[in-house]
């Protein structure tokens, strides 16, 4: 949950009222639109290409879905159409190379920001056209959402406790311990965000 949360609030560092796109809807990237919730975006635009992970994604604050299988374009042409100009900021969620060049080519010219947070394969390449460059756009990356855990964690946990932050709905499913198996097929099948595993059964 801290890595797409503290990629959201530490590194893209939306302000209230600003556009935030998420390549990703799995726990990392439901962790991200939980950090544009509570940074006050405006509008989240969420991007994967499950469309059944779209309704749970309104419980984090997602208020738009794109299906990138839904354009005969690439996604950035569709979600740079579809707000005017580009997002204020994106999070990259996914280690899909082309997802990373997507939120990328997304934002807006001259202030926007994109955040890559998803682990590349080895041999991936960043491939996008030097004028998103020069136009002011910038990309950023981070591990584990620029959180110390030792010195930031606490903070977070406060935000938990003082009801700043929803957890709870990160859990989707608990199961005994002698079921682990099915919280891992949960998870494999793209069913589950956290499991609970129950130690007292």
């Amino acid at each position: 949950m801290s890595t797409g949360f503290g990629a959201t609030v530490n590194v893209a560092k939306p302000k209230k009222g600003q556009s935030v796109a998420i390549f990703g809807l799995g726990a990392v990237g439901l962790a991200a639109a939980e950090g544009a919730r509570v940074s006050g975006a405006s509008r989240i635009i969420g991007v994967d290409l499950n469309p059944s992970r779209f309704e749970q994604a309104k419980k984090f604050g997602v208020t738009e879905f794109v299906n990138p299988k839904d354009y005969n374009k690439p996604v950035q042409e569709a979600i740079v159409e579809m707000t005017g100009g580009g997002v204020d900021r994106s999070v990259e969620c996914t280690g899909s190379i082309q997802a990373m060049i997507s939120a990328f080519e997304c934002v807006h010219d001259g202030w926007g920001v994109a955040v890559l947070v998803g682990v590349p394969n080895k041999d991936d390449a960043f491939k996008t056209h030097p004028v998103n460059l020069l136009n002011e756009k910038t990309v950023k990356g981070t591990f584990f959402g620029n959180y110390k855990p030792r010195s930031d964690i606490p903070a977070v946990v406060e935000k938990y406790m003082n009801k700043e932050l929803e957890l709870d709905k990160f859990i989707t499913h608990t199961v005994p311990f002698s079921e682990i198996n099915k919280a891992f097929e949960l998870m494999l099948a793209g069913e589950g965000l956290r499991c609970v595993i129950r130690m007292d059964e």
